[in-house]
């Protein structure tokens, strides 16, 4: 039997600066794959200069859409999604690679070893899991703007497909300036109050300092976020204003929300 085939697939907007070393950590893949969201720096060039195939699609859809075309061009028999603020450790590389030999119908989510403002934050607890392995051929396709979620072909809920977790942790290079954690402030915002206006949802100021000194406590507290200095302290901060935004934006500025906010 032929040994089964591994693609690594990315997504990129203006990534110069890191697509080079996140490329560089999954350089073990059977295929290397980039879909560029319309970049204007140099991460075209350098991803093609790394050895990924490189395909641009610069009208900007949502998330869904740029996995949904990642899935298109992919030939391997798994598919793992790689952002480009991660990196692949050899530990990550060692299992991932066993489970892709193995053969074996599942879904795979990974966890994080976070990195804030040039600091690994050693200490945090980070329990986010997201399901980033899949078997091509189980994959249908990604639905929703933001947090996207996969659709597989023959799961219901009378016959659910495993999930495992990938013990390795993935680098996740989340926030690295001030500068950028403002940026990415306005898109995750007004997204995440679109989401929950078509959910049917009520915002307010009141309803956002709850959610967002409930969400810094939990990250600062309870978390260890506090162990981990000032970089701890900002980006505890930033996901805890996110999460104030998205509800006093969810009432102010309800007549004019919309899924269509371009990707940063």
């Amino acid at each position: 039997m032929a040994v089964p085939t591994l693609t690594i697939a990315v997504l990129t907007k203006n990534e110069a600066r890191r697509i080079e070393a996140c490329l560089a950590s999954a350089a073990f893949a059977d295929q290397l794959l980039v879909v560029d969201s319309g970049s204007t720096d140099d991460t075209v060039a350098l991803s093609r200069k790394a050895g990924a195939e490189v395909f641009e699609y610069s009208d900007w859809q949502g998330f869904a859409v740029q996995r949904n075309r990642l899935i298109e061009h992919a030939r391997g028999d798994f598919i793992f999604f790689l952002d480009a603020d991660e990196w692949i450790t050899p530990a990550f590389q060692k299992e991932l690679q066993a489970i892709v030999a193995s053969n074996a119908k599942a879904v795979w989510q990974i966890q994080w070893r976070m990195v804030a403002y040039g600091h690994e934050l050693k200490y945090y607890i980070s329990r986010s899991k997201v399901e980033r392995l899949f078997r091509r051929d189980m994959l249908k396709e990604y639905v929703g703007v933001v947090h996207e979620q996969a659709i597989l072909h023959t799961e219901n809920s009378s016959s659910p497909v495993p999930r495992e977790v990938i013990s390795a942790k993935l680098l996740h290079h989340s926030r690295e300036t001030v500068r950028g954690s403002l940026e990415k402030l306005t898109q995750y915002v007004m997204l995440g109050a679109s989401k929950r206006a078509q959910a049917g949802k009520n915002g307010g100021v009141l309803r956002g300092l709850a959610s967002g000194i409930s969400m810094f406590l939990r990250l600062y507290i309870f978390r260890l976020g506090f162990l981990c200095g000032g970089a701890g302290f900002l980006y505890c901060f930033f996901v805890a204003l996110e999460a104030f935004f998205r509800y006093a934006a969810l009432h102010y500025d309800k007549e004019s929300l919309t899924n269509n906010v371009g990707r940063t």
